[in-house]
């Protein structure tokens, strides 16, 4: 059975409202979600809606200290019936923010500067030092530590807190894999996600209506963010989970997002045609926004090595993108010489794929159109900083190719691919639409080694170089999660 929003959390907030993004202009979108309104937020009604009592945020800060739970000083934990006689009221939403303090350009340390002085200093939490993971099962843990004791305050924080995220797509995803351990556990009132666009795509953000761009006045709009956080209804988002089955012995160097598994948990209703090796090495993770092989992963795998091997570089989303196009120019994307080896110009050499559709138990092989060097798996509406690749196609269309219409709850995803350079600028101008392969409820790809001897993938913009053989098959399979994230709309 679908858990409802209300089984997931946040039943006791007033604002909770299930609701899909609206279809905006991307400028609007840009404009509103960098917080630029006409009104104005109050710093001391901001503080009292967001802000935690002082006891729960020192409770908290010496849990996720000491990485223990249970580890409430006794002083900060006051008896059941003295904490009924408090006049301690839980804030109408509470709230913590994740900073990423390497995106948009390194701003970091001055906007977690500015947050704190608006919030507190303990719900402000910068990643190279808290872990979202570590929030989750100390931070939130200590709360629930507390409400056990009979403090109503502290259980009605627990169930009312938001979560904000300054950075990238890649770090909202991060804190939204954590969270989903809560869904694992089977707890309730999982606390939804807002974002503070600091990345160089952040489609996420865009998706979302929190816009696609680090606010030049961020100061005074940082407020603004912050109440329309506390306002904004709660959306639902798929989330997919991917394994990627490689022969043992192979080194890679994969995301952070994807972790070691001991086992390998492929669907075994599809027999594998290539060569199974005798012992395989898995990678398991979960995306959200979209997984790619092929030549945008490469380009984007050199471009994430450039940008830390020499971090000077990395300014801001503008400088990002120019160096990012530049790059592609590089690496032959827009011209691959003719006597160059075939190989090289296409994805169905090394690639089969296996859909299975809605609705449907069989899986079933899709072609590769010859001329596609990249494949995109895309979840959401927004793809490489808010171009639209899958397009708004019409009902005939749709029904003449057995599509849906798509959005990121829908327990569908599409899969579409990139000819050369030339193509995908086409494609990303939105003078075209993409090459639309299938729209899928899970997916297996198949590589094969031979005239490449690495693929590059990428999954929501972390990008990593996957070994091949000629003797084993490397499988990736892509299956809905069964739980949906909770995320903040910014309209």
């Amino acid at each position: 059975m679908e858990e409802t929003p209300r089984s997931v959390g946040e039943a006791s907030t007033t604002n909770f409202v299930v609701a899909r993004p609206s279809a905006k202009t991307d400028d609007a979108v840009t404009m509103r979600g960098c917080g630029f309104g006409n009104f104005g937020v109050d710093r001391e009604e901001l503080r009292r809606r967001i802000v935690m009592p002082e006891y729960l945020r020192l409770a908290m800060r010496d849990c996720i200290k000491r990485k223990d739970s249970t580890a409430v000083p006794d002083h900060l934990v006051l008896p059941g019936a003295a904490a009924a006689a408090t006049e301690e009221l839980a804030p109408h939403t509470p709230m913590v923010v994740f900073i990423n303090p390497k995106s948009g350009g390194r701003h970091g340390p001055v906007l977690k500067e500015r947050l704190q002085q608006l919030m507190s200093e303990e719900q402000v939490f910068d990643l190279t030092e808290v872990k979202p993971h570590e929030f989750v099962r100390y931070g939130l843990a200590c709360l629930e530590t507390v409400a056990a004791k009979g403090d109503e305050c502290a259980r009605e924080c627990r169930e009312r807190i938001r979560i904000m995220v300054a950075g990238g797509d890649g770090t909202v995803g991060w804190v939204l894999g954590c969270l989903g351990e809560l869904h694992k556990e089977g707890k309730s009132h999982i606390p939804p996600v807002g974002v503070i666009p600091l990345g160089t795509g952040n489609d996420l953000s865009r998706s979302f209506n929190w816009g696609g761009a680090f606010p030049f006045a961020w100061r005074s709009a940082m407020k603004r963010t912050l109440h329309r956080a506390t306002l904004g209804p709660v959306a639902k988002l798929d989330s997919w989970s991917i394994v990627v089955s490689m022969p043992s012995g192979e080194v890679v160097d994969p995301p952070y997002s994807l972790k070691l598994s001991e086992e390998t948990a492929l669907d075994q209703a599809l027999d594998a045609e290539g060569d199974v090796p005798p012992k395989a090495k898995s990678y398991e993770g979960v995306f959200y926004n979209y997984f790619s092989i092929g030549m945008d992963a490469q380009v984007a795998y050199g471009f994430h090595h450039l940008r830390n091997e020499k971090p000077y570089l990395a300014q801001g989303p503008v400088t990002n993108k120019i160096i990012y196009s530049s790059y592609s120019c590089t690496q032959g994307w827009f011209c691959t010489p003719c006597v160059s080896n075939p190989g090289l110009r296409g994805l169905r050499n090394i690639m089969k794929i296996h859909i299975k559709k809605a609705y449907c138990s069989e899986w079933e092989e899709i072609l590769i159109p010859k001329s596609v060097r990249s494949i995109v798996v895309l979840n959401l509406d927004n793809y490489g900083s808010g171009r639209h690749p899958w397009g708004n196609l019409k009902p005939n269309y749709l029904e003449k190719r057995g599509f849906v219409e798509a959005h990121c709850d829908d327990g569908l995803i599409e899969i579409f691919g990139l000819k050369q350079g030339w193509h995908a600028s086409f494609v990303m101008a939105q003078i075209i639409t993409a090459k639309h392969i299938a729209q899928a409820a899970a997916i297996r790809f198949e590589l094969r080694g031979g005239d490449w001897k690495d693929a590059f993938l990428q999954m929501d913009g972390e990008p990593w170089k996957q070994p091949m053989k000629t003797d084993y098959s490397t499988f990736v399979e892509i299956k809905k999660v069964p739980f949906q994230s909770l995320m903040i709309n910014g309209e």
